[in-house]
């Protein structure tokens, strides 16, 4: 990720914005490409990156990228770059788990509620495979532990993905729940239990029907962001 401009963060408000003080002491709105609560990713006058749009019909030319945290952690902001990292390892054959897929389609219709796949992965040789894919940028107290958790907030459309997965394993096809680890003070993921409780229940039962869990993380710098490695995933 090239040619990103760095500024300061004032607020984040009507959810999708932000107003960000820029090197010239300027003030500009940009575009927040989260739909989640961002819970403990922002802090006030913290160092943020911003990609640059030269389209004119753009209402917004920045759009926000990532952000640093006073503990010096990077934190991956645009959640749509989830699913491109997911895709880009998977073609590059860096995730062991999803590897020997010919084909790779994103945005698949599928399910039986009005749903689209992130990934769908065939191959002559394997079962369809079925990808959703989740960012995760929530660290909780105590930061040390390197806990991350999701979702960040109560999330009905994550519940109704996995009552899709569970589905596609059911009929014959395998199905994966990703974990893209955008934060990198996170060491391991674990369901929110106390946000949403009944994700995480039906986290448990859909990986128990034979859902496949799994999470890696993304190394994050200004010449970009691809996932490195793996990290445990854990559902006491």
């Amino acid at each position: 990720m090239k040619d990103l401009v760095e500024a300061r963060l004032i607020r984040r408000y009507k959810r999708f914005l932000v107003d960000v003080r820029m090197p010239d002491g300027s003030v500009v709105t940009a575009h927040c490409p989260n739909t989640g609560s961002m819970k403990n990713c922002i802090e006030v006058d913290q160092v943020v990156w911003l990609s640059a749009s030269n389209n004119p019909n753009r209402k917004y030319r920045y759009t926000w990228e990532y952000s640093q945290t006073g503990l010096g952690h990077t934190i991956g902001v645009n959640t749509y770059r989830a699913n491109q990292l997911v895709a880009e390892a998977v073609n590059a054959g860096r995730i062991v788990e999803l590897a020997g897929y010919k084909d790779l389609y994103r945005e698949v219709k599928y399910g039986e509620e009005n749903s689209r796949i992130d990934l769908l992965l065939k191959s002559s040789k394997q079962a369809d495979c079925y990808v959703e894919v989740k960012s995760v940028t929530l660290l909780e107290d105590p930061v040390s532990k390197g806990i991350g958790y999701f979702p960040d907030a109560v999330s009905e459309r994550g519940a109704k993905h996995l009552r899709e997965l569970e589905l596609m394993n059911r009929v014959g096809h395998r199905a994966v729940l990703f974990f893209c680890v955008q934060h990198t003070g996170v060491k391991e993921v674990r369901p929110a239990d106390h946000i949403d409780v009944r994700y995480g229940n039906l986290l448990r039962q859909v990986a128990n029907a034979g859902v496949q869990i799994m999470a890696y993380k993304a190394k994050m710098t200004q010449a970009g962001f691809k996932l490195s490695r793996s990290v445990p995933v854990v559902l006491l």
